[in-house]
């Protein structure tokens, strides 16, 4: 239970940045199993985004390559030694999430809203694929990026700060270890990141310095008795500057910032999702039509039986429409499967008609040697009549990607189409060793 106001007390613009997450969530309500389970991880995110938006919970994310410091820059913003801080590069191996409950900030309206800083792996990580990938993730779902470098931006930090700034987020520079440079050498390296390299992509005043684990200093101490010791001491974090720097971003655009990130992460897992469902139903739906391309020309090739084998594979055919129609969440007749098969043969027109006279002239001959000729004639029968089941099959296809039309074009247009872009031998051949093999485990099919 939260003591977030009522979605009505909210500005438009949260208003919509929640709905178009529910309405994200909402799609997976249709996925298929295959489907849902390509994209649990997606749905999992925008669950938490949803939790995040009604929370109005902050996430600010340290971003940088290995041994820049991200974890002591967290340390020291928070004022506690929370995080691991390992001299060996590598060392944050997963998302750590850190409340920072001292910056003193909250999003207006939400009692229990929190600012969280979320540590990632180094880009540059060993072996770190899946880390960079998790840093990556970590990075879209942030509303403040802190980019954490300790010297001037190689070719890999200046990659990832160009993706960061086209998904359009919040971006601080940050300069950490300045006390491992001389001054001029500080003021050199601000002088790079403000100049015509960074122009358009992080803001002057985002540009700033840090010391989050300053390097021990040698005091010379000189006691009462005028004996002078050395004495070795750890400087103060510095980290105040940055500090208020965020608090001024947050206090002057946090809310926007949470609702335009949750509008565009939205966006892109309903985009990764209708691509990745148009992805699968294609290859099921590739699959499908060779299936019954191929059940045709057995069924076609194989029935010993005079005409039976035409009306068989008219048969095929429209069991193949309907199960390319549930693919693709629609639901068609029989009746109007078969009326769509037809529709597709006539505007095939004469570019299938030699395929049809080869099926009707071999049932013939069946007919003529009552049976006996069917050896003869199955392989270019069964070909001909699983081409022509495959052909049907790229039609509907397209027919049922179009929602159940034929989109801007004629149904001739679309079948002219696809014959023209289909390699006919190759299917014909690849249909004709199906038969074969068929034949060849088939002890009665005869020599």
């Amino acid at each position: 239970m939260t003591n977030a106001p009522p979605l009505d007390d909210q500005p438009d613009d949260y208003r919509n940045a929640i709905d178009a997450v529910r309405f994200a969530i909402a799609q997976f309500k249709d996925c298929n199993e295959e489907e849902r389970h390509e994209l649990q991880r997606d749905l999992d995110e925008l669950q938490r985004m949803s939790e995040k938006l009604e929370t109005g919970r902050v996430e600010i994310v340290v971003f940088g390559e290995i041994s820049t410091g991200k974890s002591a820059l967290i340390n020291a913003l928070v004022g506690d030694s929370l995080m691991q801080v390992n001299i060996q590069g590598g060392w944050t191996k997963d998302l750590w999430h850190v409340p920072w409950d001292g910056l003193g900030y909250r999003v207006p309206g939400f009692a229990d809203s929190q600012v969280i800083l979320v540590d990632t792996p180094g880009l540059n990580e060993v072996d770190g694929a899946e880390r960079s990938e998790m840093a990556q993730s970590a990075a879209e779902r942030a509303d403040l990026v802190l980019f954490v470098t300790d010297s001037d931006l190689n070719e890999t930090e200046f990659s990832a700060l160009e993706d960061l700034v086209a998904c359009h987020k919040p971006i601080l520079l940050v300069l950490n270890k300045t006390d491992l440079y001389r001054p001029e050498e500080v003021q050199q390296l601000l002088d790079l990141f403000r100049g015509p390299r960074l122009d358009g992509m992080v803001e002057a005043k985002n540009i700033l310095t840090s010391q989050a684990d300053p390097r021990e200093v040698e005091y010379l101490i000189e006691s009462a008795d005028g004996s002078v010791r050395k004495e070795w001491r750890k400087p103060e974090p510095q980290v105040e500057a940055l500090r208020s720097r965020i608090l001024e971003v947050l206090e002057a655009e946090g809310k926007s910032l949470l609702a335009l990130n949750a509008a565009m992460f939205a966006a892109d897992k309903s985009d990764r999702m209708t691509a990745l469902r148009v992805q699968l139903r294609e290859k099921v739906a590739a699959k499908m039509i060779w299936k019954y391309a191929v059940t045709k020309s057995l069924a076609v090739a194989l029935n010993p039986l005079p005409a039976v084998d035409v009306l068989g594979g008219s048969a095929v055919d429209a069991a193949m429409v309907v199960s390319l129609g549930r693919v693709y969440g629609i639901s068609i007749t029989t009746s109007n499967a078969r009326s769509l098969v037809t529709g597709i043969f006539k505007a095939a027109g004469w570019v299938m008609l030699s395929e049809a006279m080869v099926s009707y002239a071999s049932s013939a001959f069946k007919a003529l040697t009552a049976g006996y000729g069917s050896l003869a004639t199955m392989l270019p029968q069964g070909a001909a009549a699983g081409y022509g089941s495959y052909i049907v099959g790229q039609a509907a296809r397209y027919y049922f990607q179009h929602g159940a039309s034929w989109g801007n074009e004629s149904a001739k247009q679309v079948v002219t189409q696809i014959l023209e872009n289909t390699d006919k031998q190759s299917v014909l051949e690849k249909l004709k060793e199906e038969i074969k093999r068929k034949i060849s485990r088939n002890p009665y099919a005869g020599e």
